[in-house]
């Protein structure tokens, strides 16, 4: 691979930036935004190997990616213990969003010892690859996404401007990304409401799912190469992997977006069947209590403006919520000045339509809604 990176370090920055902006506009999918996002981070940064992963933010599990150029199927299982399992590795992806910075390059955080990493040894160094670059997408506590680029042995190594140009990159990328999941829509049709399961064998592939499942697993976004995930979206299987390594408890749980901005939920449990260890997985429409949450997350409400929002959609005065929460009356309207701004809206009333006809919570009684809380069309009525 050539060098592709050149010139001076702000007008790189600035010229990245501007045309990552410019792609990044409207209403896109999270693949979408992965996608053009690296498609640009790439001509300023090139990388031998790369990916760009969506995250569920409250487990920090793959939720789905863009994994066309990624690592080979074979790497995958231990990639998936060792990232959330084992979770004691000096880059992995939750020791990062307990840094300060969005950006972590593997060979400085080993301070050029490399070989002191597991990753490295087990993942990076079989496939002849002598780097990582990682670049969170977060927004203050909340992780949404992660791209991961790496360099070969026979090519150079990444560079402070390129560094600082995945950095740039991070910020614009993490607001589409958060945008995407708030992507709406009406259902043309009934779907499912139940979920559906699927078991998981040994080596993580399908022993068997209910077509309930196959409807929503059809939905994640996740995209490969030709031949790989055939079975079982690296999602599932990542879900599986960290199930397998609780030594007790609930399992493994994530929510995922699909490409028609719905969210799925999926929980994972071990179980031993004759012997054999399988691990099986419910897969099905988020319960709306977590959906509310997790929307007022999105559009980046801090504790406080989500406790008062939440609040709000309950029909309370301004009196009650100050009343309730221990503040004042004028906390809770500069609160509420602030979460219109966040919203986009203006008035108490447009905010209640924002969050129940843009993400279908069944509170609302008409127009009609699906037992889990997805709006109907005419049609369906």
């Amino acid at each position: 691979m050539t060098d592709s990176y050149s010139g001076d370090k702000p007008m790189i920055l600035s010229e990245t930036t501007a045309r990552l902006e410019r792609g990044l506009r409207g209403e896109l999918s999270a693949l979408a935004v992965l996608d053009h996002t690296t498609r640009v981070l790439l001509d300023a940064v090139p990388a031998d190997i790369w990916c760009g992963v969506v995250l569920d933010p409250s487990t920090l599990l793959d939720t789905g990616g863009q994994h066309e150029s990624g690592f080979p199927e074979s790497s995958m299982r231990r990639l998936f213990e060792i990232e959330h399992v084992e979770q004691d590795d000096v880059d992995n992806l939750r020791a990062l969003t307990r840094r300060p910075g969005k950006v972590s390059l593997l060979s400085r955080s080993t301070h050029g010892r490399l070989d002191e990493s597991k990753y490295y040894r087990e993942i990076l160094q079989p496939l002849d690859l002598a780097d990582e670059l990682r670049i969170l997408l977060r927004d203050g506590r909340r992780t949404w996404g992660l791209l991961v680029l790496c360099r070969d042995a026979h090519t150079r190594p990444f560079s402070a401007a390129e560094l600082a140009v995945a950095e740039a990159v991070s910020v614009p990328a993490c607001a589409a990304l958060r945008r995407s999941l708030l992507l709406s829509g009406v259902d043309s049709g009934p779907l499912p409401d139940a979920p559906g399961w699927v078991v998981l064998d040994r080596d993580l592939g399908v022993r068997s799912m209910s077509p309930t499942a196959h409807h929503w697993i059809d939905q994640l976004q996740e995209r490969h190469a030709p031949g790989r995930a055939e079975e079982a979206p690296y999602l599932l299987r990542a879900l599986a992997v960290q199930a397998r390594g609780e030594v007790a408890g609930p399992g493994a749980h994530l929510r995922a977006p699909t490409g028609a901005g719905r969210w799925i939920s999926l929980r994972a449990w071990p179980v031993d069947q004759g012997g054999e260890p399988t691990t099986v997985i419910s897969v099905g429409p988020t319960d709306p209590a977590e959906l509310t949450a997790l929307v007022l997350d999105v559009y980046g409400l801090s504790p406080r403006a989500r406790q008062i929002a939440q609040h709000l959609l309950l029909g309370r005065s301004t009196s009650e919520i100050a009343q309730h929460l221990g503040v004042s009356a004028y906390t809770v309207q500069d609160h509420l000045k602030q979460i219109f701004d966040k919203v986009g809206v203006r008035s108490r009333r447009e905010l209640v339509a924002e969050l129940f006809f843009r993400h279908y919570l069944p509170q609302l009684a008409h127009p009609p809604l699906s037992t889990d809380g997805r709006l109907l069309s005419p049609e369906d009525r």
